[in-house]
């Protein structure tokens, strides 16, 4: 896989339990490990910052987005390969985006809710079919996907939408997932 980039949403803050770090430095450390590119919003801080650092540790390719008003409240991680401060939040979302071939969610707060519906909204759309990952660490998504079940009961989306997206419980599965939906797309 050439020049493939995953775009990983996630904390800037470490959660409340240590596997969600846990499994971000194992993320970032398969993600270099199979030559792919993270593109992340350079925070230095959280989730954010261990799959970077475990990323830079295998000698991985970097490339992060971070809004001016975030640099000094996320330590802006500046030691990458591609490091870009953008003037807001929705340019910082749409350069993560169009650098990337696909996207991973690991836990985080409102930024990363905000950042899945996007996508998602895109998918639904027909903007793009990247794949969408949610690693489920600890159940961290399952309040997340009942509420999707409840839009789709009370009749506000399709039951498809829930094809547009990969639920994996563990890093593994989603970069084994992520790897043959790109041998998919090579053929």
């Amino acid at each position: 896989m050439k020049n493939f980039s995953v775009c990983v949403f996630c904390g800037s803050r470490s959660g409340d339990n240590p596997d969600y770090v846990n499994q971000a430095e194992k993320l970032g450390t398969l993600i270099a490990k199979s030559n792919w590119r993270l593109v992340y919003g350079a925070g230095n801080t959280g989730i954010m910052g261990a799959v970077a650092k475990a990323t830079q540790k295998e000698k991985g390719k970097t490339f992060g987005v971070i809004p001016d008003h975030l640099v000094q409240r996320e330590v802006g991680k500046t030691d990458l390969d591609h490091y870009i401060v953008t003037e807001n939040m929705h340019e910082r979302k749409k350069l993560m985006f169009t650098n990337s071939d696909a996207v991973i969610l690991l836990p985080g707060g409102p930024g990363s809710l905000d950042e899945f519906f996007e996508v998602l909204t895109w998918a639904q759309l027909g903007v793009h079919a990247k794949p969408i990952v949610l690693i489920n660490v600890k159940n961290y998504w399952d309040p997340l996907l009942n509420l999707i079940d409840h839009t789709i009961s009370a009749g506000f989306a399709e039951q498809s939408l829930k094809k547009l997206f990969k639920i994996t419980e563990s890093v593994d599965e989603a970069v084994e997932y992520i790897a043959n939906f790109d041998q998919r797309l090579e053929t």
